[in-house]
């Protein structure tokens, strides 16, 4: 019979009662100022679930009505410079940790609400409008508020998107060394996602000082956690991952602060990530303003059961047993917080032949619909810029590609200590898969962080790290297949966040991957992926040809604000180039193409690794064709200026790309050219690409998926043929 050692996990998990003792023994002010926060929370959701029955809150209203306790009790003890972030249920830990910001030395019952107060609640609820003095202009309504100077890095409506950027965030805090922390409030829904796993994976394994906040009510929307999980103790998680956890009872606002300022003490002094389960219980149903009871998946008696131990009456409660304040006090403090929203309210809103609307001056112009998606890159205002042909320094002709790659980024790394690089085996195999970090990790070891394979725990955690803004970190995809796994945070959290959150809040961050067709990695490695990130206006992108076009495009990547999307390719790596001997600081600017050959005949529109064959082609063919390298991929960065110029003069367009026809950049530039130039075209703008499949392991289907010399000469024969000129 086998021998059997039971094993115990390596970190503490715990849960945490609160006894007349700790009640007596807490500080009555603290204890005023959570019954305060928690009644200016309670009638702030009740106004919003009341203008939401009335049809004034356009898309949802998750009220947190019955959950106060978890927000109050882990808010009261928070640094102006912690920082949090929530969920689509986040009104309430919004607004604790605001009151917190705004009111640091604590709110008292008795007292009148201060400017600050009512400005903080006026300007949320605008928000949650949809208006413009909203903290996010009205962008971001219920599900997306954002105030930086309060430490508030932003709401999120994707369940779970927040937590990696939160995890960024946290790291920024580890690197300042400040004693900083960082909270991620998410729901029981979110416990089960990928990059809610992935990322306590590597906040404990880098020792984050990050929070994970678990609001525990029960149902992700009418699903019950038993249904969801075999371990409906949430906090057990922790386990997994070598990581502290207490679970409390949420509608105890005092174990909560008890737990969070263990949690918080360990944090502080280093000791990596803790996980804090609160069970709680909203009172009505995922959004709007009816009880769960009313759509059937739980029952009034349930309802009932948990309004008992409503977490307001807890602490009135035990105030009152302390003659702290008593009912009259309570009931006073009710009123004032409802009169102050009622009058918030008004502010907004008018009655107009019995009917309230909102008062339409307050809506954001229609103008402001597309402000603020990118940086406009005044940022790049001043730097020198520099072209090959006119370049006055000294110029090797056989830089290889790759040495360029680590060339630059270490003398970038060398000047600017905000840098941090972070992928898969960056910080070893002489520099990565393909030695583009090439003696990065031994100049500078704590700024070449290996990561644990989870892009999207790694991606958002580089994504808030970004949003923090004292850092800048960039990303290294091994394959650029991976946006797919972490198709979340590259797209809907990093590439939205500026204009999702206001259209003021800069995003600096470099995503660097390469196109491996080629190479027989199969479809699932193989991918060009400009055009897909071509579609999520946030993005730039960049896809230099040459080593001299790399040193500059990095350098105006690396100081622009937006998201960057480096493109490299496998072909470009061992090829050789032209490049500068030891002038490594010069930039390209972003949204400026390279003719890099004159005619007339035809205008030729490729990128990348797609150049040289290109050049190569129409030498070999005699073609009198005008060869432009893009170089800046994203609808913002297409120079119209040279494409234009180029199109009147020939009249014929052919795009060159490399990669699969249903992920296709060529696709979108050849619609834009025809909806701007459709004048100047003599005939229909023709595409070489490759198949429709992706490349497949095959060494010989792999070569007939790609673009190859043989699909170019009949692209430019065929322009050629169309305009009655055929070559020979």
């Amino acid at each position: 019979m086998p021998d059997y050692t039971t094993l115990a996990s390596s970190a503490p998990w715990r849960e945490l009662r609160t006894t007349r003792t700790d009640w007596d023994d807490t500080d009555p002010a603290l204890l005023e100022s959570m019954l305060v926060s928690a009644h200016l929370i309670r009638a702030f959701e009740e106004k919003v679930l009341e203008l939401a029955g009335q049809g004034l809150v356009h898309g949802p209203a998750h009220s947190a009505i019955g959950q106060e306790g978890g927000a109050v009790g882990s808010a009261a003890l928070m640094r102006a410079s912690d920082q949090i972030n929530g969920s689509h249920r986040a009104h309430h830990q919004f607004l604790a940790k605001s009151i917190r910001y705004v009111a640091p030395m604590g709110l008292a019952p008795a007292d009148d609400f201060s400017p600050p107060i009512r400005g903080l609640t006026q300007r949320s609820l605008a928000e949650i409008l949809g208006l413009a003095q909203g903290f996010c202009r009205g962008r971001g309504g219920s599900m997306h508020l954002r105030w930086a100077e309060a430490g508030n890095l932003g709401t999120n409506a994707i369940v779970g998107g927040g937590v990696p950027l939160a995890a960024g965030a946290a790291w920024a805090h580890k690197r300042a060394g400040k004693g900083d922390v960082a909270f991620a409030y998410f729901g029981d829904g979110a416990v089960n996602i990928g990059s809610v796993l992935e990322t306590m994976n590597i906040a404990a394994a880098w020792k984050l000082p990050l929070c994970f906040f678990i609001e525990n009510n029960r149902y992700a929307v009418s699903t019950h956690v038993e249904e969801a999980t075999a371990e409906p103790r949430l906090s057990a998680r922790g386990s997994a991952f070598a990581i502290p956890a207490w679970k409390v009872d949420g509608m105890d606002p005092l174990a909560v602060l008890l737990a969070t300022k263990e949690a918080m003490e360990l944090m502080r002094d280093g000791g990596g990530p803790t996980i804090i389960e609160a069970d709680v219980y909203r009172y009505f149903h995922q959004n709007g303003p009816l009880p769960g009871s009313a759509f059937g998946y739980r029952d009034k008696v349930e309802e009932a059961a948990w309004r008992e131990r409503d977490p307001l009456d807890r602490l009135a409660n035990e105030m009152e047993q302390r003659q702290i304040i008593g009912a009259s006090g309570v009931s006073a403090l009710r009123e004032r917080a409802l009169g102050l929203m009622n009058e918030v309210a008004a502010e907004l809103i008018e009655q107009v032949q019995g009917k309230n609307r909102i008062k339409a001056a307050l809506w954001p112009d229609e103008g402001f619909r597309d402000t603020g998606i990118r940086s406009d890159l005044t940022e790049l205002h001043g730097q020198r810029t520099e072209e090959l042909e006119t370049f006055g320094g000294a110029i090797t002709s056989a830089a290889k590609f790759i040495d360029t790659v680590a060339d630059v980024m270490h003398r970038r790394m060398a000047t600017d200590e905000r840098i941090v690089i972070m992928g898969e085996d960056v910080h070893r195999l002489k520099g990565g898969t393909n030695g583009a970090t090439r003696g990065l990790a031994a100049a500078f070891p704590n700024r070449v962080l290996g990561t644990p394979i989870s892009e999207a725990a790694f991606t958002g955690l580089a994504g808030g790290i970004a949003m923090d803004g004292r850092y800048l970190p960039v990303v290294e995809f091994m394959y650029p297949d991976f946006m797919w796994v972490a198709a979340d945070q590259v797209f809907n959290q990093i590439g939205k966040a500026r204009h999702m959150f206001g259209g003021d809040i800069d995003i600096p961050l470099v995503l660097r991957t390469k196109v491996a067709m080629g190479t027989g990695y199969g479809s699932q490695h193989s991918m060009d992926p400009a055009g897909i990130f071509a579609t999520s206006p946030g993005w730039r992108i960049v896809a230099p040809s040459t080593p001299f076009d790399y040193v500059g495009l990095i350098n105006s990547a690396l100081r622009c604000k937006d998201p960057v999307l480096v493109i490299e390719h496998v072909d470009l790596y061992n090829s050789t180039g032209p490049a500068p001997v030891d002038d490594l600081d010069y930039c390209i600017p972003l949204g400026r193409a390279k003719v890099v050959r004159h005619g007339t005949a035809m205008t030729v529109l490729t990128y990348l690794a797609m150049v040289r064959p290109v050049l190569e082609a129409v030498e070999r063919l005699d073609v009198d064709a005008e060869v432009i390298d893009l170089r800046s991929l994203d609808r913002a960065g297409l120079d119209w200026q040279t494409i234009e110029a180029s199109i009147r003069k020939t009249g014929n367009v052919l795009v060159v790309e490399q990669g699969a026809r249903g992920t296709s950049y060529g696709g979108l530039l050849a619609a834009e050219i025809q909806n701007r130039c459709f004048d100047w075209l003599d005939q229909p703008i023709q595409r070489v690409h490759g198949g429709e499949a992706s490349p497949s392991i095959s060494k010989l289907l792999e070569a007939a998926a790609c673009t190859r010399p043989a699909d170019i000469e009949r692209g430019l024969r065929q322009v050629m043929a169309d305009q009655g000129r055929p070559l020979a």
